[in-house]
């Protein structure tokens, strides 16, 4: 396994490169911008880029090695979220609030693949995410409450949030699943205030970051 990842567009390379992350091999289509940049053309870009729309500049990382994981004060947990702009958004999500862990059940999308890079627009550089193979089992050894995002849960907007919490978040087709449920102490929604035939569910980001604003302004 060669333990690389790809980074594409101004921002999140620089973003790696300015926290000194290990580069094997940067492509540009303007190279005097970076130093050790291959030239490339436009044509040679939309050959290796992942996307449908080259960008000017293109680089290959080295993984990270593993780090400890240590429960912040706030601490994010996703639960078999697949979409890769979702995770890239929530990793940003958690970087702008000042979050430096995220913590992800297995069957969660890698956060190294490249739509999720490029999502988090470089906040990956910042937030360490941790995989967990028995993420139930891990969390309710945890010493912090354990709260759910779930539409059957107390509104958001009436709950004292405590000093300490854990948040967890499942897909928005499947929820969370039902051994996530058993060990969550306290259920919390996003009261929904159309009455008539409205929407069914909140895109799962979108979600986070009322869940992330409204738990720092009570803070």
């Amino acid at each position: 396994m060669y333990r690389k990842f790809v980074a594409e567009g101004d921002k999140v390379v620089q973003e790696f490169l300015n926290l000194g992350w290990t580069c094997d091999l940067l492509c540009a289509q303007h190279p005097e911008k970076y130093s050790n940049a291959i030239p490339v053309d436009v044509i040679i870009m939309k050959q290796i880029t992942h996307f449908s729309t080259p960008s000017p500049v293109l680089a290959v990382f080295d993984l990270p090695q593993p780090s400890d994981l240590r429960l912040e004060s706030v601490t994010l947990v996703l639960d078999g979220i697949r979409d890769p702009g979702n995770l890239g958004t929530i990793i940003r999500l958690c970087d702008w609030f000042g979050l430096s862990q995220l913590i992800c059940s297995t069957d969660t999308v890698d956060c190294f693949n490249s739509k999720t890079v490029q999502a988090s627009m470089g906040s990956l550089a910042r937030v360490a995410c941790h995989y967990i193979e028995d993420l139930p089992k891990f969390l309710s050894s945890q010493h912090q409450p354990i709260f759910g995002a779930d539409l059957k849960g107390k509104s958001l907007y009436s709950f004292s949030f405590p000093k300490e919490g854990i948040y967890v978040f499942g897909s928005e087709s499947h929820g969370l699943t039902k051994a996530m449920k058993a060990i969550i102490n306290t259920q919390i929604t996003i009261p929904n205030f159309r009455k008539d035939r409205g929407p069914e569910s909140l895109n799962v980001a979108t979600a986070s970051a009322i869940f992330l604003s409204e738990l720092f302004r009570a803070r």
